[in-house]
């Protein structure tokens, strides 16, 4: 008898392992990618080739937004499939938090919670390997990803920019720097390929969480002189602007620096399906490529330079709930990929992300863990999901001219309520993409719908909302 339990668990423990066919998961996140800053997607000043190359091998969605209009909440939605609200990330972390203006922002939590589920906890439990490589922002010491669920962080801390900018010294407590001249984003992505390189065949979880193209605009070496004679070339100029209330958007891609910091992220997306290709692990490997928000097309007109990006024909930018600063770039390449990829135009969020990979990967939702997002795997087979609306609540200011307010998508429609000056703007994405021409007087009935509905979804999520600064 004693014989038959022993066998009995070492199957048990063999059933548990995984196995040749488990698949690995990849995220790269790119921080502050304007929806359009790819070939791909229509740029025409920056260079992607490895990334469209990519694109041509996976799912491209057109319709794909992140969690919030600004870093923290869309990470930490991305990270647990929560929506930033129950979350209580709705800013950046710590925020700006202005005491002058005629609102004041609900104080919201400063990390990530440790009781939250993560995605790399999921993995870890289902004996992947996990390793976070850049930009965490999502709390300080004891909030780290290794607190979080990852084996391995390089470079993950509570900052929200490069401390020491692109070159060494990084000035990073969790990256040690490296020689003279050496490359942020080449070093980040050098550290995820040695651990990938370690695992001896071991499925891994890795996020590899780029601090391009954020501020500080600094330009990589290597392609700077290309991109400035180009935009020479071409005429461009940073002067093609347009006032969005406080801020001042650009309309044109125009800048050499940002290009070279793009083109950078490009190369290291080519040197990673270069490796995985190598070592046979390109097909076994779900890809993910998205931006965590809008890109920095907007800044407040006090701001003494110019926003370094554009994603016209989108309105507003980064920190604004116009579709300029929540539409994002997002590709999904799945392992043992059959039959072409395609185009998906289904409104998507990020906090879809946790369901859909672990779906993709075979592992069940742990049952602690009060998912928000949806499992996209439908759509990759050509079905529908069920969901009826998107939202977004951003109650606080930022520095890029946006006040407190909230926004819903319903199919094509797109309503965005405002807190300091009340009021409510109504668009058609069928027809307006770029949200010019607001409907919320001729169509009263819809506006209140979706007024009512945004409440509701606010209401049964405990949103927050500003109070007045008396």
């Amino acid at each position: 008898m004693r014989w038959f339990f022993i066998y009995m668990a070492a199957n048990w423990l063999l059933a548990c392992q995984p196995t040749e066919q488990t698949p690995n998961v990849l995220i790269i996140l790119v921080d502050d990618l304007g929806w359009n800053d790819l070939g791909y997607m229509g740029s025409t000043f920056y260079e992607t080739p490895h990334i469209d190359a990519l694109s041509e091998q996976s799912f491209r969605f057109t319709d794909a937004y992140s969690s919030g209009s600004v870093c923290s909440p869309s990470r930490a939605a991305l990270m647990t499939g929560r929506h930033p609200v129950s979350l209580r990330i709705t800013d950046w972390i710590p925020g700006q938090d202005p005491r002058d203006r005629p609102l004041l922002g609900p104080q919201d939590l400063n990390e990530l919670p440790l009781e939250e589920v993560t995605l790399a906890e999921v993995f870890a439990e289902a004996n992947y390997r996990t390793m976070f490589s850049g930009k965490w922002h999502l709390g300080d010491e004891g909030y780290f990803p290794e607190q979080q669920g990852f084996e391995v962080n390089k470079g993950g801390h509570h900052r929200g920019s490069p401390p020491g900018g692109y070159y060494v010294p990084y000035k990073n407590p969790m990256l040690s720097d490296g020689p003279e001249g050496e490359y942020l984003t080449d070093r980040l992505t050098d550290e995820m390929l040695q651990f990938i390189g370690e695992g001896q065949g071991a499925p891994f979880f890795t996020c590899l969480s780029f601090y391009n193209v954020h501020t500080p605009i600094q330009p990589n070496l290597d392609f700077i002189a290309h991109f400035e004679d180009k935009a020479n070339r071409l005429a461009l100029a940073d002067t093609l602007t347009k006032r969005e209330g406080e801020g001042l958007t650009v309309l044109v891609q125009y800048n050499a620096e940002y290009a070279s910091m793009v083109k950078a992220v490009d190369e290291n997306v080519g040197r990673i399906v270069k490796h995985l290709k190598e070592q046979g692990l390109y097909d076994r490997t779900t890809i993910i490529f998205t931006s965590d928000n809008g890109g920095l097309s907007t800044l407040d007109a006090s701001w003494s330079r110019m926003p370094p990006t554009a994603v016209t024909p989108l309105r507003a930018g980064k920190g604004w709930l116009y579709e300029g600063g929540i539409r994002v770039p997002l590709l999904i390449k799945p392992a043992n990929m059959a039959g072409a990829a395609t185009t998906i135009d289904a409104p998507v969020i990020g906090h879809d992300l946790m369901p859909t990979l672990l779906s993709m990967a075979g592992i069940e939702l742990p049952s602690t863990a009060p998912i928000e997002g949806v499992d996209l795997s439908p759509l990759l087979e050509g079905q529908e999901i069920e969901r009826e609306t998107l939202w977004w609540h951003y109650p606080h200011y930022h520095g890029s001219g946006w006040k407190p307010g909230a926004a819903i998508r319903q199919g094509d429609w797109k309503l965005i309520e405002f807190y300091e000056d009340p009021r409510v703007e109504l668009y058609d994405l069928s027809e307006d993409l770029s949200e010019q021409t607001d409907l919320s007087l001729k169509m009263p009935e819809r506006t209140r719908e979706l007024l009512d509905k945004l409440h509701e979804l606010q209401a049964a999520a405990g949103a927050e909302s500003p109070r007045p600064n008396d």
